[in-house]
């Protein structure tokens, strides 16, 4: 197996793992909005609390690559 063959299989797992993520996260919200009898499933706040632990998720992966921990 080249390195160029392990860079490809490396993207679609994260391809994968990403939109199985993304489904799964989806169905929670519009369980959780049907729940409350909501038509959101988020609020602003929740969104930005999100978005920030997604891009603290996304800094710990590149520092794996780094060799560095956090």
């Amino acid at each position: 197996m080249t390195v160029v063959d392990n860079k490809g299989r490396t993207i679609l797992f994260g391809i994968v793992i990403g939109a199985a993520t993304g489904l799964v996260a989806a169905l929670l919200l519009n369980r959780r909005a049907t729940h409350e009898q909501r038509t959101t499933a988020i609020t602003a706040g929740e969104g930005l609390q999100l978005g920030a632990m997604v891009f603290g998720l996304l800094r710990t992966i590149a520092a794996l690559s780094d060799g560095q921990r956090q």
